[in-house]
C-alpha cells in the first residue's frame, strides 16, 4: 500500500482494493478489473460540491475514454446508502464506488492536510502538514461560479447553497472526519500499473479543487 503521504507513482503496482458499488449492486475489485485501463478518481464525500461537480464531468467524458478502451471508476468518501439515494437523482454513467473511510484514498496515498496544533514551532509542509492560518488564508474560485476568489470552506457553503444541498447527519460526519483529504486520479494500465497520477493542490491551498481538465486526462489515456 501506498505511503498516506507519497502518492503512488507512474510505475508502481495500484493496491489491492474491493469496495461496494453505489450505481450497481455487486463491488468492484482491482482483481476484476485486471486486463482493462481503468481511470480511478478519489474524492472527498458528497459534502465537497467541487467534487461532486467533478464527478459529473467524468461521466460527461466517459464515452471518450470507453473509445479508447479505459473504463472510468470514482470513489466517494460517502457510506452507501447516502451515496445511493443521492446519485438516484444524479446519475452518472461511470462506476461510482463508496469509501466511507478513505481506506483506498490512503492506499493509493492520496494525501490528507494535518493541522498544526495552534502555536506550535514546527515548519508547515504542505499538503501533509500546514497551519490554519495558511489554509483560512487561502482563496479559490476553480469553477469561476463565485463572485470572487474566497476561503475554502465559505466556498463549499456558497456552492451547496447554489445547488440546494443540504448536508444530513451521514455528510456532516464524514465532513468532520475527512474534512482535509485531497483529491486525485490515477489512470491503471490493463497490468495493474499505475501510468499516470494527480494529487489535487499540491503546490498549495490556492490549488484546492483544481482537478484535471478533460484534455489533461484524454491526453494521459491516450499514451497508454
Amino acid at each position: 500500500m501506498g505511503d498516506p503521504m507519497r502518492p503512488l507513482q507512474p510505475g508502481e503496482p495500484a493496491p489491492e482494493f474491493a469496495l461496494p458499488a453505489i450505481n450497481v449492486e455487486g463491488a468492484v475489485s482491482l482483481a476484476g478489473l485486471r486486463g482493462r485501463p481503468f481511470l480511478i478518481g478519489f474524492f472527498r464525500g458528497l459534502h465537497c460540491p467541487f467534487c461532486r461537480r467533478q464527478v459529473m464531468q467524468l461521466g460527461a467524458l466517459q464515452p471518450a475514454l470507453r473509445a479508447i478502451g479505459v473504463e472510468t471508476l470514482a470513489v466517494i468518501n460517502t457510506p452507501l446508502e447516502r451515496a445511493r439515494l443521492y446519485f438516484r437523482y444524479h446519475p452518472t454513467p461511470i462506476m461510482l464506488l463508496s469509501d466511507p473511510d478513505c481506506r483506498t484514498h490512503q492506499a493509493f496515498g492520496v494525501p490528507h492536510i494535518e493541522f498544526l496544533p495552534e502555536g506550535s514551532s514546527e515548519r508547515s509542509e504542505w499538503p501533509s502538514r500546514a497551519s490554519i492560518a495558511e489554509f483560512e488564508a487561502a482563496r479559490i474560485n476553480p469553477t469561476g461560479e463565485l463572485p470572487e476568489p474566497t476561503q475554502p470552506m465559505a466556498s463549499n457553503a456558497i456552492l451547496n447553497a447554489m445547488d440546494g444541498f443540504e448536508l444530513d447527519e451521514v455528510d456532516t460526519a464524514i465532513l468532520a472526519n475527512h474534512a482535509t483529504q485531497l483529491a486525485g486520479h490515477f489512470l491503471v494500465d490493463g497490468a495493474g500499473i499505475v501510468a499516470w497520477a494527480q494529487i489535487e493542490a499540491l503546490d498549495g491551498p490556492n490549488s484546492l479543487s483544481i482537478f484535471p481538465s478533460a484534455a489533461q486526462i484524454i491526453a494521459a489515456a491516450g499514451s497508454l
